[in-house]
């Protein structure tokens, strides 16, 4: 679709909406981190995109349709490009947002012992996952000082032994010389409650990982309203 171009002002002051840019950029720069709603916020975004017009109709249908501001960053570009107003350079001015969210929470647990920056990893770990329409499973692979060797995106799906099966995760343990690892996936629905099966497989891999020596920290499960430990309910 085309990028939404409001027609220009005559006034020689300038466009339609510059004071209101105006304002917002006073209030985003001296007003503290939460002196702008979301939507504002997310209106200051596509500034950059729509040089011109009043972006805040945009902005609040984009939060209307994808149900909050950290779904609408976390959504998929092609998604995003279905919104009425969106061309490519407002969805890639708000996809650079995203990953730049995420190197950031990446960077936070990066070359540090994870279990001793547990928050910084659930932080990483909801930026990437809490959002998504569909589960990924993954396995955090670390080495003998704990420090992440690998993160590695096991299964797209549910988390059972058709998508990821205990030898597998295991035998990735050993090629590339981890000694422990954290299971993570998410569920969709929002709720991180574990099923059934989340926590049969847990004690499956478990189990393999305690045979051949590799230890199994967790099984973190990420939805919309917070994160469940396995290990922390005493299920591993």
């Amino acid at each position: 679709m085309g990028e939404w171009l409001p027609e220009e002002s005559n006034n020689s002051a300038g466009h339609a909406g510059a004071g209101h840019r105006a304002r917002l950029r006073d209030r985003l720069l001296t007003g503290g981190p939460e002196a702008l709603a979301d939507y504002e916020l997310l209106e200051f975004l596509l500034f950059a995109a729509i040089r011109q017009g009043d972006t805040k109709p945009l902005a609040k249908n984009l939060i209307a349709q994808f149900g909050s501001f950290a779904a609408v960053l976390a959504a998929d570009p092609q998604a995003l490009k279905q919104v009425k107003g969106m061309g490519e350079a407002s969805v890639a001015a708000l996809h650079a947002v995203s990953l730049a969210t995420r190197r950031m929470a990446r960077g936070a647990v990066q070359d540090k012992p994870v279990l001793g920056s547990w928050q910084a990893l659930l932080d990483y770990l909801a930026v990437d996952m809490a959002h998504l329409n569909h589960e990924r499973v993954r396995v955090l692979y670390l080495n003998a000082q704990n420090r992440l060797i690998l993160d590695h995106h096991f299964a797209e799906g549910s988390i059972d032994e058709a998508a990821i099966h205990p030898r597998e995760v295991i035998r990735k343990a050993f090629d590339i010389g981890a000694t422990a690892l954290i299971l993570v996936h998410n569920h969709p629905s929002g709720n991180p409650e574990p099923s059934r099966a989340d926590i049969a497989i847990t004690a499956r891999i478990a189990e393999a990982g305690r045979l051949l020596g590799v230890t199994v920290h967790d099984h973190v499960i990420v939805g919309r309203s917070g994160h469940v430990s396995l290990r922390a309910k005493g299920l591993i």
